[in-house]
């Protein structure tokens, strides 16, 4: 039996995938990259966003059509989308043998037995013998650089956002288990480790009712073989003193800090049910910049929210303006149902929002080219991730500055001689909006 496996949406997606493949594999069954060449298909779904929704389901139509085209013969969706919209899916798409929920996904391997033996499944609950240690993951990323999942769920109950009712409340993963797999990615040769969950500053709270982000930043940077540990989606609310100072004092530790603010709007971030204001946010700002030498900071931004005047929005604009954030991203507001911002009347024209969209991003825009222009003739360390396909003597790789799949790249002039994987020390020749260029040391 040929498993194959698609993973859509966020790295905490991905990273319950990999549990997944760990899980096959343990089985001792086959996986393939090759969708045509499997017997089963599954499918790991996003349904987050209208965007996400849509290109779910559309990938799981194109897996379907291996049914009548390739070698596959069952069909299996997991993840957000199927625990969203587990019984209208299970009953609109008959091509689909089984729909595994985000809280039951450790039981694929007893799905795929049910799948096997001719029974349709929608399993959206873990079986109680689900005690049981998972078996180790099966990395999908590149050898050197690994997601390191610390949390489950959310608490924070943002207006806009589906995740509680999709993930479930904040669950944080024992200390020692986070330890004990970040020692095991070491071994494994991970030079890079990127630390993840819905909202990273809220760990360990719910498990000992304290913070224990800054403790495992000191422990994780003592590791042996990590080169680089990057911390992803630290909400404001919870960035302590501590967590400065850690982030500071821990020399492996990227100062990298991505940091979702949404919005600049005090009526706004109520409505949205954020926990900040813009001067508390101002106030946190300046205080990372002061005290963590050569920090890039990294946020979203979410226009066309319900309500959002022209004042809110020039507001948002000011307020980029004057931050200089090195990195930005910038999302249009969806409507999602069952949300209380869906129900909000109000709601913004789909022009209004596209029009302020580009007119954010290309502030932004300015804003990171100004930046990159700054580091001309800076130093720096780069991780090579491949080499440019035109010309094989120009490396492609990230910085500090820069996180896999979601910011710029740095191109290495006549560095053929170079690995993938390997650190390098560069020095930057010329700064563009996203990539900038460099030449070795």
């Amino acid at each position: 039996m040929k498993i194959g496996m698609v993973s859509l949406g966020c790295p905490k997606n991905l990273v319950d995938s990999e549990v997944m493949l760990g899980i096959i594999k343990d089985k001792q069954l086959e996986i393939t990259n090759d969708p045509a060449d499997a017997e089963l298909i599954i499918v790991n779904t996003c349904g987050f966003i209208e965007s996400a929704k849509e290109e779910s389901i559309s990938t799981i139509l194109q897996m379907a059509q291996y049914k009548e085209e390739g070698s596959c013969k069952y069909l299996i969706m997991t993840g957000c989308l199927g625990q969203r919209y587990a019984d209208e899916l299970f009953e609109s798409m008959p091509e689909v043998d089984a729909i595994v929920g985000t809280d039951s996904f450790t039981d694929i391997g007893w799905v795929i037995d049910q799948v096997l033996a001719g029974k349709r499944v929608k399993h959206l609950q873990k079986l109680e013998s689900k005690n049981v240690q998972t078996p180790p993951r099966m990395l999908t990323t590149p050898d050197y650089m690994a997601y390191l999942k610390i949390a489950e769920g959310c608490d924070n109950c943002c207006s806009y956002c589906i995740i509680p009712q999709l993930r479930g409340p904040y669950t944080s993963r024992p200390y020692d288990e986070v330890m004990a797999e970040a020692r095991s990615l070491a071994a494994h040769g991970v030079k890079e480790l990127i630390v993840v969950a819905q909202d990273t500053t809220r760990y360990g709270e719910d498990l000992i009712g304290k913070l224990l982000l800054p403790q495992l930043l000191r422990d994780l940077n003592e590791l042996e073989g990590i080169e680089w540990i990057r911390v992803m989606y630290l909400y404001p609310n919870n960035f302590t003193d501590d967590l400065i100072a850690a982030f500071a004092e821990c020399d492996k530790v990227c100062k990298y800090i991505d940091i979702p603010l949404q919005h600049a709007s005090d009526r706004l971030l109520e409505s949205m049910n954020r926990y900040d204001t813009r001067a508390q946010v101002e106030e946190l700002l300046a205080k990372l910049r002061e005290r963590i030498p050569g920090i890039t900071i990294r946020t979203t931004f979410i226009v066309g929210f319900p309500g959002e005047t022209d004042e809110d929005f020039a507001e948002l604009m000011d307020f980029v303006e004057k931050q200089r954030f090195e990195n930005a991203g910038v999302f249009q507001y969806s409507q999602e149902e069952g949300t209380v911002a869906g129900a909000m009347e109000n709601q913004i024209e789909p022009e209004v929002k596209e029009n302020r969209y580009h007119e954010l991003m290309a502030l932004q825009a300015g804003i990171s080219e100004e930046i990159h222009q700054e580091r001309e003739d800076e130093e720096l360390d780069v991780i090579v991730e491949g080499f440019d396909e035109e010309n094989p003597a120009l490396a492609v790789g990230r910085s500090y500055h820069e996180a896999p799949d979601i910011d710029g790249n740095i191109f290495i002039e006549n560095a053929a001689e170079l690995e993938v994987g390997q650190m390098v020390r560069v020095r930057i020749l010329q700064g563009f909006t996203y990539e900038m260029v460099a030449e070795l040391v």
